[in-house]
């Protein structure tokens, strides 16, 4: 059996269809077919029970798909240390970026990455963390930047930097005139959240975690921007908390209504993770030096409390 038939495997496995693998892995319908056909000769099994819809793997199929996965990560480590040892810094390499991460961040550190290592393919996808979770477990990513710790036995974080939460406060409101706040300031009715599925929302919640989060408002909104929040915020209709990268953007006449918190200041802790298996680890180094060396003087608050991103029930 060889390396390419086992990829071979691991895509049907995946896409539980032939023809679906056969896109994905570049090849004829027939040729990938033909391949999986000679390894369950050569074995004398059969991995796919063909006869269900869609096609499932056999018993032995689950085992042998297994010891694929760890065969192929293990080939392709093989290449991570002979290019590391050449000093050789390329290849393609798939970034998954949060969404309340990626308008502030990538703009900071993409042009210094691709001028420093232009043999890098950067493949970037904004995405939420249980769909980044997700693709880094099944190899259809090679690391991602999301708020942590995410709590994943699978997962290394590596953290980046420390991210404030600061306050939106309109005019209208009483708390204001206050220089810097506190948390107990916040009142979660008055709050405008991000919609469902955003971290970001998920560390508000924890944050106010002491108060009732079956809020009543008497309007539902489902947003994924900042700038709408803000919009509203203005018109009176609440007050928000943005990420300190996306306060430095702002209009002066916004900028007077943002309140920073007292110190310990709440913050979401910001990491680069990819899977335990480590796999194109000079990159990720890369990285990691990268966005350190151009954050550190945008952002370099220690006196924080981190705010867990994993929602609680």
């Amino acid at each position: 059996m060889t390396i390419t038939q086992l990829q071979y495997v691991l895509a049907v496995a995946e896409h539980k269809n032939f023809t679906l693998a056969a896109e994905k892995c570049f090849v004829t319908q027939p040729t990938l077919s033909m391949q999986i056909q000679k390894i369950e000769e050569e074995l004398n099994v059969q991995i796919f029970d063909r006869t269900k819809k869609p096609i499932q793997l056999t018993e032995i199929g689950h085992k042998i798909v297994n010891q694929a996965k760890n065969i192929v990560i293990e080939a392709d480590r093989i290449k991570d240390i002979v290019e590391h040892q050449k000093g050789f810094i390329g290849g393609e390499f798939r970034l998954g970026i949060i969404p309340t991460i990626m308008p502030t961040l990538l703009p900071m550190f993409l042009n210094n990455f691709i001028k420093k290592y232009p043999k890098v393919k950067l493949i970037i996808e904004e995405l939420n963390t249980d769909e980044i979770i997700l693709r880094l477990k099944k190899g259809h990513l090679d690391a991602a930047i999301a708020a942590t710790p995410l709590e994943d036995e699978k997962i290394k974080e590596i953290v980046l930097y420390y991210e404030p939460f600061v306050a939106y406060i309109p005019d209208n409101f009483a708390i204001s005139h206050k220089n810097e706040i506190e948390v107990s300031d916040l009142n979660l009715d008055d709050i405008l959240l991000l919609q469902d599925g955003h971290c970001f929302r998920d560390g508000i919640l924890n944050l106010c975690k002491t108060q009732d989060i079956n809020v009543s408002n008497p309007f539902q909104l489902e947003s994924g921007s900042f700038e709408t929040l803000i919009k509203l915020a203005d018109e009176g209709l609440g007050t928000t908390l943005l990420p300190y990268l996306h306060t430095l953007d702002l209009k002066e006449k916004d900028k007077s209504k943002l309140r920073q918190f007292k110190e310990p200041k709440p913050a979401r802790e910001v990491s680069l993770i990819y899977p335990k298996n480590e796999l194109k680890i000079h990159i990720i180094d890369a990285l990691r030096n990268t966005i350190s060396g151009v954050v550190k003087g945008a952002i370099a608050f220690q006196n924080v409390q981190i705010i867990s991103p994993i929602q609680k029930k």
